[in-house]
């Protein structure tokens, strides 16, 4: 059975699992479901048509569901989907889909988005992400799993961050930023692999070679990507991780982000 403080104000559409907890003050307004064992701190908000899975966190004064920031944005289905043991800290922001976007904001499992983060319309975060304090996100970004973003970052809309990167803090990303990268600045700059993230996650040397070689080619050699990935296709071992990062630069709609 749910746990609901009698201070907060729930939405009589609002769909509530067992042992969901809602602090004091809370507010859930519209067509929201919670998940089994998530917990709504006091002051939070979640609104609009709001999905979010199992054992998620809420923390005070989080802002869950909100109308999207779009001046061409009109009232009708808009989403967000939230899946398990994500946790939103304190003052962040997530809104809604727009319909020029698909409808729906998607945010995966595993999730630790810090306090101040916003994430815009239509974003698309895969699983395992952490968003550091005042990371903020515009419409229709894409993030991909085990990607860690730094404090005060800024990511234009429609940009992607690949798996495994890892941006510093108070960077401005205004391109695609491919997988297994250490990219930081304003604008961003490549810094090579994200070696120590990679190894943490138990990439094995080899593996870490084969990308180091892939990366060299890429974006360490003078003349035309697209000259540099087929090069990469002929010269290098054709692991799922150079595929992966092959295939991601070549969906680039932004361009991708250069080495300094």
């Amino acid at each position: 059975m749910a746990k609901i403080h009698p201070a907060a104000v729930i939405s009589d559409e609002a769909v509530i699992a067992d042992e969901v907890v809602i602090g004091p003050y809370a507010v859930i307004e519209g067509e929201v479901s919670i998940g089994p064992g998530s917990i709504i701190e006091h002051h939070a908000t979640v609104k609009g048509k709001t999905e979010i899975g199992s054992g998620c966190r809420i923390y005070p004064y989080a802002l869950v569901g909100t109308d999207p920031q779009d001046l061409k944005h009109r009232e009708g289905t808009s989403e967000l989907v939230i899946g398990d043991q994500t946790v939103v800290r304190e003052y962040a922001t997530i809104s809604r889909g727009t319909e020029g976007g698909g409808g729906v904001t998607r945010i995966g499992s595993y999730n630790f988005i810090m306090a101040y983060s916003h994430i815009a319309h239509d974003c698309q975060f895969g699983n395992h992400i952490i968003l550091s304090n005042g990371a903020t996100f515009g419409g229709h970004s894409e993030v991909e799993d085990h990607a860690i973003i730094g404090g005060l970052s800024a990511v234009h809309q429609f940009c992607r961050i690949g798996a495994y990167a890892f941006i510093g803090g108070a960077s401005g990303v205004s391109q695609d930023i491919p997988p297994y990268v250490l990219a930081n600045g304003n604008h961003t700059k490549l810094y090579g692999l994200n070696r120590e993230g990679l190894k943490r996650h138990n990439f094995n040397p080899e593996t870490l070679r084969i990308l180091n070689q892939a990366y060299r080619i890429i974006f360490r050699t003078p003349g035309p990507l697209n000259q540099a990935l087929e090069r990469v296709e002929k010269e290098v071992e054709p692991i799922p991780e150079v595929r992966h990062m092959l295939d991601f630069i070549r969906q680039s709609k932004r361009g991708v982000c250069r080495r300094k």
